[in-house]
């Protein structure tokens, strides 16, 4: 059973989605697990034949057929599932997705008061109500799971509490007195999607179905980047989730799967989508913008913000998975090269380098890697594997 970790470097819009997809295509009976965040993730895969389809709600192995483990880690939406659903099938892709029963699940109530506060803290949420929701499974005895989804008078009660959980939360019986029409569409939705989630038990899953089903090989779909983990990144500007490696180790160890092979990304530049800290911003970065670019403006977020790369910040994020991962086969993945003009540039402090290829730049962050993986271009094909030191590509 070999396993295999996909973690992004910065804040997100690494590229995590062409390599959960180029790593699906390379294996054999493969699943993909997601292990944080949640139906905020924008995973963008692109086919040969230039068919583009952005995950937020199934792994990003999906258009090959490969099944999606969506974990207890994870926030679940059922209008953001029904709409990627209903994507998914007009493209006459059948997806096949193991939802866990006590993932948490996100309502219009907990949507409509993330926007509500993100107007006046401003933090560069998406506005996708993921924060509220884990803030309320977690600090509070108002919960939903993915399993109540399933029993209607048990879904009607609790969201009658959650209902009063966010009244005395803002001192105001009006404050959702607009959102009739939104929840109505959360029920009728949430019946529509129930034949199509394999609802099951952690511990079912890893003891029973993977060997039903014949998987043997995991790969564990990180969200965000480790810039914005929730204990680890720059506070207030961070997500509710644990974006290391920490919640896929956790399960890798509880049910003795094997020792996981780590792919962390970057692109060969920094950005970041919404407010917070973003290094190195003075500094000219020549490059070509992707016109196909996911993230683009939103009210909640604004633009895509882009800088060049700064090593001190690769070397922290990769140092600070190393105290879930430490012993683990380390790969460097550097994407989006096709946007390149000229040189890598990469800063430490004040200085600036620049960096001829990545096995230059990898030369700089003082960590071993195993192999470099450089992406050209959007697709799975663009993607090439080197040795370290050398201009060997990889099979």
């Amino acid at each position: 059973m070999k396993t295999k970790i996909i973690l992004g470097l910065g804040y997100g819009d690494e590229g995590k989605g062409l390599i959960t997809d180029y790593l699906c295509q390379r294996s054999i009976h493969p699943c993909v697990i997601r292990f944080s965040g949640g139906h905020q993730a924008g995973h963008t895969v692109v086919t040969k034949n230039n068919e583009r389809h952005v995950f937020s709600s199934f792994g990003a192995g999906t258009l090959r057929g490969v099944p999606t483990y969506w974990s207890k880690y994870c926030t679940f939406y059922p209008i953001h599932f029904f709409n990627e659903l209903a994507a998914l099938l007009e493209k006459d892709i059948q997806p096949i997705i193991y939802v866990d029963a006590m993932a948490m699940v996100t309502t219009p109530y907990d949507v409509f008061y993330n926007r509500n506060t993100e107007k006046i803290n401003q933090h560069g949420s998406c506005g996708l109500g993921v924060g509220a929701t884990m803030t309320r499974n977690v600090s509070s005895p108002v919960k939903l799971y993915v399993k109540d989804l399933f029993y209607p008078v048990v879904l009607k009660n609790k969201m009658e509490a959650i209902h009063k959980y966010y009244q005395q939360k803002t001192n105001s019986k009006y404050i959702f007195g607009d959102l009739t029409k939104m929840l109505d569409l959360f029920y009728k939705m949430n019946q529509d999607i129930l034949p199509y989630i394999i609802l099951v038990q952690e511990k079912e899953f890893f003891s029973t179905i993977l060997h039903r089903e014949k998987i043997s090989e995991f790969i564990f779909e990180g969200s965000q980047g480790i810039l914005l983990d929730m204990d680890h990144g720059f506070f207030p500007n961070v997500t509710y989730a644990s974006t290391t490696s920490k919640n896929a180790m956790e399960l890798i160890d509880k049910y003795n799967l094997s020792k996981p092979e780590i792919f962390y990304i970057t692109r060969f530049y920094q950005t970041r989508h919404g407010n917070g800290f973003l290094s190195h911003e003075h500094e000219t970065l020549k490059y070509l913008p992707n016109p196909n670019e996911t993230n683009q403006f939103n009210i909640w977020q604004g633009i895509q913000r882009c800088s060049i790369l700064d090593l001190e910040l690769l070397e922290y994020a990769l140092q600070t998975d190393k105290e879930f991962s430490h012993g683990c086969k380390k790969h460097l993945v550097v994407t989006c090269l096709d946007q390149l003009i000229g040189k890598i540039k990469a800063a430490r402090n004040s200085k600036v380098g620049e960096y001829e290829n990545v096995s230059d730049l990898a030369q700089e962050l003082n960590i071993h890697f195993d192999s470099y993986l450089e992406s050209r271009g959007e697709t799975s094909s663009t993607v090439s594997s080197f040795c370290p030191n050398t201009s060997v590509v990889l099979e």
